[in-house]
């Protein structure tokens, strides 16, 4: 595999899909001052594309390990797969690193970009896994309890289309 790129999602679509999934927020909340930018990975899971975020790396994470909904991006991120979402392409801006203007945010997504193509047959492995568990126990154990709900998305990312021309 190894051909992930980084790519940035609409904030038209993240506020249509906010109420079909509950781990995903809004980029800017009402009383918050930065806009909370979804970065992260587009993998092909069950014919769709899906969009694996990063989220920042926290103390607590140190200790735990990864495991099939869960990677460490080395200290700098997360990737959590359980919260992982369909996305159309047209949803997706492609983050060209080298533009970014911001010296210390360039390095910190190079550095990102670095682990996650050393992972990438891992985290699409991982993907995939968690999907077809996921289909097949619901809501019945702790880990799939975790997930979202990926077909009442898809559901919802086919319907996106009519939704979004009107």
């Amino acid at each position: 595999m190894g051909n992930l790129k980084i790519y940035e999602i609409e904030n038209a679509y993240i506020d249509y899909l906010v109420p079909f999934a509950p781990h995903l927020f809004h980029n800017k909340k009402d009383n918050q001052e930065n806009e909370r930018k979804y970065i992260g990975i587009i993998l092909t899971v069950n014919g769709l594309d899906y969009f694996a975020h990063l989220s920042s790396f926290k103390e607590k994470h140190r200790k735990m390990k990864n495991n099939m909904d869960f990677l460490k991006v080395g200290n700098y991120a997360v990737i959590n797969l359980n919260n992982m979402f369909p996305v159309p392409k047209s949803q997706c801006i492609y983050v060209d690193i080298s533009k970014e203007s911001n010296p210390s945010y360039k390095a910190l997504l190079s550095a990102e970009y670095r682990i996650i193509t050393s992972l990438a047959d891992r985290i699409l492995k991982n993907a995939k896994s968690l999907y077809e568990y996921k289909m097949k126990n619901g809501n019945s154990t702790p880990l799939a309890k975790r997930c979202n709900d990926f077909k009442l998305l898809e559901e919802n990312c086919k319907k996106y289309f009519g939704v979004s021309k009107k």
